[in-house]
């Protein structure tokens, strides 16, 4: 689709372009970003993916307050692929502080990351970061359109007038927006938009624009698209790295259409259960890997680790030392105390399977799908078809849980291949056991630290973290052109290197490890296991050290009042922290605390957590303190460090991936269980105001309670809890 839009010249754009967006009957677009129509409903282009994080109402609440719109009057549209909704984070400058995925595109892209100024991407809890300043332009501009338009109507002074409501006002004069736009005119784009000095809406829990539809079921997810002559397909893929040997002819049940195809089979047939059913009592034979993934990749990261553990000569040929202060030999020379760490492969585990629905006809394909990225997806679709990229037409809809595993278009290119055999349109629906068996793995990693602590300071710090490279397998497998071998660096262990806290002397070291597993980003990415990590060690500095943990974080961070007020609050929540002594009988309860940085955000978080015998730790209540800047709704942020808590305690709980000869082991939420209702924790969150810039909120919530829960159990057990998960660990 294509429309001529009004100009915004701000920036490095100019002041006249095409606008890859389209106004419907009755609509006038005014900018790339927003369009109103003659009801008076304004829509905004939003093109980051809504996967649950409420980025949609986020985005849309930017523009609307900058606008001076009626909340009521907003709706959205998922923006088409187009240089004017590319990632805005994805940029050179951005490199230095971006998180995953970002820093991989943008790092692997090197000289040639202008390439990829058209990628949109929906990942690293960037979307209100990297959106705030662009949206609210967008809407600064389209006011001042309206107003001067208003302004030669009423034959006053432009400056003199105001949008609200969703009327442009001047004194007593009111004119609803629907009633202006005939007369906006193009020269009136402002090359640099003043931005309100006030805003009206940030700050505000509106409500937002997904939920209706998801209450009353009437929202529409990958899965539930339906088009006319559609058929649906179900696939089977052998165990990782195995190779189909050619079927030949076989029997198939009546209307059942057999397709294959390098790494899949597929049938289609007129509704899932019957095409599922096909294949997999299809005699499909597989050709191994020479190397299947298994128990020897968990060994292989332990012996990555040095056998003194302390590595303070020449790192090895897989590391790279990546931080190096202060004489920590010296500091380490004695006293010092030794933990060893280790986290488990995971799935995303999303509750809406891989799915993508596609019509292929012409050398034209036609996709739609619950995507993080209609980039990536519309470039593996043309690679699978062998078609031009701009042959590919992508219609993101909303995401059933993505947690980055949907920025990958594996589903979407094998959509295309089924849709192109089958010569109709196919919804390709995973099975739950293909979506556990063929996910792109959250990294097992292995750890081991030194350190040393006074009851004020850490006086030596000494980290090497075994794990792949994730950026590198992601850029290897999604954007063909660039050259990505796995190498060590600071990338892999963000979380690890940075630390917020004070260090008399400090080592860190990232282990490369490779491995026969397709790995991917996983909500929190690095921090996901960096977090637990240094959490679980800092505290164990600080018992050593013979001092509350609390306390003792506090005096590590004198120079970094921010991270120290969330602590503080915090603990006004849910400390103090410890045991408490149990009745008789009783089960023994514990809390913990952990601290993490991640995205922009900073948030602590305290779990309390009962232990009985013979019977898993049930964690009973979490306290979460977080400042992340600006916030545009605090309803969302609540929501969103709910989620990541939830989440997050399901892995630490119970989340493990193995793997028997390529074949994944756990091939269901039986064998890879969640956190139900019933043994939800009750969660308080409480947002510190700051003044900040935003910080993501998506991701930050999931870090820190792994190593509260792990801290937690320490205080009820008197037990170190260094592995996870915290049900079954090795």
């Amino acid at each position: 689709m294509a429309g001529t839009g009004l100009a915004i010249g701000w920036a490095v754009w100019p002041r006249a372009r095409n606008v890859n967006w389209a106004a419907g009957p009755n609509e006038t677009l005014v900018n790339a970003y927003l369009k109103i129509g003659a009801d008076g409903r304004v829509v905004v282009a939003v093109a980051q993916a809504e996967m649950g994080q409420g980025i949609w109402s986020a985005l849309a609440q930017i523009v609307a307050d900058e606008l001076g719109a009626d909340w009521q009057t907003v709706g959205v549209e998922p923006a088409p692929l187009g240089p004017d909704y590319a990632n805005p984070g994805l940029t050179l400058d951005a490199a230095r502080d971006a998180s995953e995925p970002m820093r991989s595109l943008i790092l692997g892209a090197g000289q040639r990351v202008a390439r990829f100024f058209d990628f949109q991407i929906t990942g690293g809890s960037n979307s209100v970061r990297a959106w705030e300043m662009p949206l609210r332009a967008a809407g600064a501009a389209a006011r001042e359109m309206l107003v001067k338009a208003a302004a030669r109507r009423w034959q006053v002074d432009w400056a003199e007038c105001d949008t609200a409501a969703g009327f442009v006002t001047y004194k007593a004069n009111r004119l609803p927006f629907h009633a202006v736009i005939a007369d906006l005119d193009p020269d009136d784009a402002p090359e640099e938009p003043a931005l309100r000095p006030t805003r009206r809406l940030a700050g505000q829990p509106v409500m937002r624009l997904d939920i209706p539809a998801k209450v009353d079921g009437s929202a529409r997810f990958g899965i539930d698209v339906r088009l006319p002559g559609m058929a649906y397909a179900a696939i089977a893929q052998g165990p990782l790295g195995a190779t189909a040997a050619p079927l030949g002819k076989v029997a198939l049940p009546a209307g059942v259409t057999l397709v294959q195809d390098a790494g899949f089979v597929a049938c289609v047939a007129e509704n899932w259960f019957a095409a599922n059913k096909a294949v997999t009592s299809l005699p499909i034979k597989w050709q191994a890997a020479a190397e299947p993934p298994g128990p020897w990749q968990i060994a292989a990261l332990r012996g990555a680790l040095t056998d003194d553990g302390k590595a303070f000569g020449p790192t090895g040929s897989i590391g790279k030392l990546v931080r190096d202060d202060g004489d920590v030999e010296a500091a380490l020379a004695t006293g010092a105390i030794t933990a060893d760490y280790s986290l488990p492969f995971l799935a995303h585990a999303c509750l809406e399977p891989m799915t993508a629905t596609a019509r292929v006809a012409d050398g034209r394909a036609e996709l739609w799908a619950p995507t993080q990225s209609a980039s990536l997806a519309a470039r593996a679709v043309a690679r699978a078809l062998d078609i031009d990229v701009n042959d590919v037409v992508i219609h993101p809809t909303l995401i059933g849980g993505g947690f980055g595993r949907k920025v990958e278009g594996d589903a979407c290119a094998q959509a295309a291949l089924i849709a192109r055999a089958a010569g109709r349109p196919v919804q390709l629906i995973w099975s739950r056991e293909e979506d556990f068996g063929h996910d792109m793995y959250r990294p097992a990693v292995a750890a081991r630290l030194h350190g040393k602590a006074t009851p004020t300071a850490i006086t030596g710090w000494n980290a090497a973290i075994a794990v792949p490279d994730v950026g590198a397998a992601f850029i290897g497998r999604n954007v063909s052109s660039l050259m990505a071998s796995p190498s060590a660096g600071a990338a892999a262990i963000e979380g690890a290197v940075d630390l917020p806290y004070a260090l008399d002397a400090a080592r860190v070291q990232h282990l490369l490890v490779d491995m026969a597993v397709p790995l991917g980003f996983w909500r929190s990415v690095g921090h996901s296991f960096t977090g637990f990590i240094v959490e679980s060690f800092v505290d164990e500095l600080a018992f050593a050290a013979r001092v509350d943990p609390a306390a003792f974080r506090l005096a590590l961070l004198q120079d970094r009042p921010r991270h120290a007020a969330v602590i503080q609050a915090v603990m006004e929540m849910g400390g103090p922290l410890g045991r408490d002594e149990p009745e008789p009988g009783s089960p023994v309860v514990g809390r913990g605390l952990a601290m993490v940085e991640s995205f922009g955000s900073i948030i602590a978080q305290i779990a309390e957590v009962e232990v009985a015998p013979a019977k898993p730790p049930r964690v009973r209540q979490v306290w979460a303190a977080v400042d992340c800047g600006r916030v545009i709704n605090p309803d969302t942020v609540a929501a969103q460090i709910e989620g990541g808590i939830v989440y997050g305690l399901s892995a630490a709980l119970f989340g493990r991936i193995d793997f028997d000869r390529g074949a994944v082991v756990q091939t269901n939420f039986h064998a890879y269980p969640l956190i139900t209702m019933a043994d939800c924790p009750q969660i308080e969150t409480r947002i510190v105001a700051s003044d900040a810039a935003p910080g993501g909120i998506g991701e930050p919530g999931t870090p820190p309670i792994a190593p509260a829960v792990a801290n937690a159990l320490f205080a009820a057990t008197g037990k170190r809890w260094r592995n996870l998960p915290f049900v079954g660990a090795a």
